[in-house]
């Protein structure tokens, strides 16, 4: 089924009286009526104005047709499953049905002629929101503002500490307004956390790069770190390697049970890319007496395979 913005066809606001929306319909019919119009789609825009009127001026029709909610005009969409229960019962294919002819035939369903006077629950809503590290870590409250039967509406969010990427809030009975004493339906946030400049998170851990020096990496080192918190210190291993992922417990997001990941360093060891004369001639005195090859296993392997030839 292709979805029709009768709102937009007829130029008024959803909150339009009936008096508004047959003041626009009159104004489109004689502007378009194949007996005043000579242009060449004035015939399927008078139809179009005349289907959007005939909805739009029957109350139950287009408490209706509100209750099916918005989506691109022209796409395809899918009455909701509690819009079918009130008024198609076992009717389950739509793809081939036109709207108008789906609203025409509300209440002449057997069983259903007094379908529009059962109460209807509401749309269920559905966003995104962004929010930071710190916010997931503490929570926060957020303004939201929600399109609900064309008019603007409000909410304060309060997302709770511990959210993780992709985390699904459901707001119970914030969606939109049933109708005929129905309850309202539900509005759920799904959680985007923003990219941090140096954490990224994978579940509750967090993980950041450390960038070490090679004698840092060897000699061991206390290194003042940042959290989302303050600034701890961590102890650097003597003989530290490269990738290696040094924990921080208890340092990353919140989780279940009051239980917080963790915060992982991972070790990236830079080399300088100038050094004075001085700091050359040391690392050539290292290079002589050192005796470390981290290409051991290469030069062993090389040499089987000299053997075996």
């Amino acid at each position: 089924m292709k979805f029709k913005d009768y709102y937009a066809v007829l130029g008024v606001t959803h909150d339009a009286d009936l008096e508004q929306i047959k003041k626009a319909y009159r104004k489109l019919a004689r502007a378009h009526h194949p007996d005043m119009s000579k242009a060449a789609d004035a015939e399927s825009k008078f139809k179009e104005a005349a289907e959007a009127y005939a909805t739009l001026k029957d109350p139950e029709k287009r408490a209706a047709y509100d209750a099916l909610g918005q989506a691109p005009e022209g796409s395809n969409f899918s009455p909701p499953p509690q819009w079918r229960d009130q008024y198609q019962g076992s009717e389950s294919s739509f793809d081939q049905m036109d709207l108008a002819d789906l609203l025409a035939s509300l209440g002449r369903r057997s069983g259903h002629a007094n379908a529009n006077s059962h109460p209807i629950p509401g749309s269920d809503f559905q966003d995104t929101v962004q929010i930071t590290l710190a916010e997931a870590l503490h929570g926060t409250r957020l303004r939201l503002k929600l399109m609900d039967q064309g008019a603007e509406r409000e909410l304060e969010v309060r997302i709770p500490a511990g959210v993780n990427q992709g985390k699904k809030i459901r707001l119970r009975g914030m969606g939109g307004k049933g109708f005929n004493g129905g309850v309202n339906g539900d509005f759920y946030l799904h959680v985007d956390l923003k990219p941090h400049a140096l954490f990224k998170p994978v579940g509750n851990d967090l993980y950041f790069e450390l960038a070490l020096t090679p004698w840092e990496a060897v000699l061991g080192a206390e290194i003042e770190l940042p959290t989302l918190e303050n600034f701890v210190f961590l102890t650097i291993p003597v003989g530290t390697r490269h990738g290696q992922k040094l924990r921080l417990k208890g340092r990353g997001l919140p989780g279940g049970h009051g239980v917080r990941g963790d915060l992982f360093a991972v070790v990236h060891l830079e080399t300088p890319q100038e050094v004075s004369p001085e700091e050359l001639k040391l690392f050539q005195q290292l290079a002589m007496i050192s005796k470390f090859s981290p290409r051991q296993v290469i030069s062993t392997e090389k040499h089987h395979d000299t053997a075996d030839h």
